[in-house]
């Protein structure tokens, strides 16, 4: 086996255990996800109240899927009385359940697909897009290129990859490895086109981060082990809020996939971002709330 190829496992078991670390939830199998109830969400009998006049689009996260990444914040919106709907995206042939690894524009054209029949089941003008990880960063393809600011009130991003992420530096190594990034890109788009600096990044926040119309949030935490660093999930702009997790709570540590999973600060912190109206601070106390 030629030198390079060997230097190549160490690099293909370092990638596998960020996907490992990507996944929401890793304990998923076929019975589970096929039976999972939604408590509440995907009804698509669901009447926007005059208090929550727009439908709440869930989006997963890489290696995440509709049911798994939202068990917990998809029933705390269905409480506070919002219509609720996630999607499965970003599928590649003969991976089951574990999605949001193909291409990322073609990811947004699917949800392009799905707000639209969001939008016709619930009468609603608007959706508002929650969305994690990949989640929080795709729609904004969808927003700039494919006419979403036109039917989109508001984009929270919970531990978005805004700007790509380094992985702590580990990214910098890729060009020590030849192949490494083509496997990258053959195989699992969507990771290669999360990388700082990727061609699909550089396009994407060309011109700005934001367009017009929308106003955006993003929810970030210090502790983050997979966007990093932490700062790079900002957006510069106007209509933009910037959130440290910290700053609200001093004492939460939660990382990348706990922030979305099943941090009730966060979905606190969700709620004042889609109904700005009516928010109410956000503190270590709204775990209680």
């Amino acid at each position: 086996m030629l030198p390079w190829k060997r230097a190549l496992r160490p690099l293909s078991a370092f990638m596998l255990a960020v996907a490992v670390a990507l996944v929401p939830a890793a304990t998923a199998t076929a019975a589970s996800t096929a039976t999972a109830p939604t408590r509440g969400w995907n009804d698509y009998t669901c009447n926007p109240s005059a208090a929550h006049p727009r439908p709440v689009v869930l989006v997963h996260g890489t290696l995440g899927n509709s049911i798994d990444n939202w068990l917990a914040l998809a029933p705390y919106l269905v409480k506070r009385g919002y219509c609720v709907y996630s999607l499965d995206y970003g599928q590649l042939p003969g991976v089951p359940f574990f999605h949001g690894l193909g291409p990322i524009d073609k990811s947004a054209q699917q949800l392009d697909a799905y707000v639209d029949r969001v939008l016709a089941a619930t009468g609603a003008l608007e959706a508002d897009i929650v969305g994690h990880s990949q989640g929080g960063m795709m729609p904004r393809y969808y927003l700039k290129y494919l006419g979403g600011a036109d039917k989109v009130n508001a984009l929270v991003g919970i531990a978005p990859n805004n700007h790509g992420t380094t992985l702590g530096g580990l990214t910098s190594l890729l060009p020590y490895f030849p192949g490494a990034a083509d496997l990258l890109s053959r195989h699992t788009p969507a990771l290669a086109d999360q990388i700082a600096g990727s061609a699909f990044l550089t396009g994407l926040n060309a011109g700005g981060d934001t367009v017009p119309g929308v106003r955006y949030t993003v929810i970030a935490t210090r502790y983050d082990q997979v966007v990093t660093p932490y700062a790079s999930q900002y957006l510069t702009g106007p209509d933009v809020r910037n959130v440290l997790l910290q700053d609200l709570c001093p004492f939460d540590l939660s990382e990348h996939v706990a922030i979305g999973l099943f941090d009730r600060i966060t979905f606190h912190e969700v709620t004042n971002a889609l109904d700005p109206a009516h928010a109410e601070p956000t503190t270590c106390a709204s775990v209680f709330a």
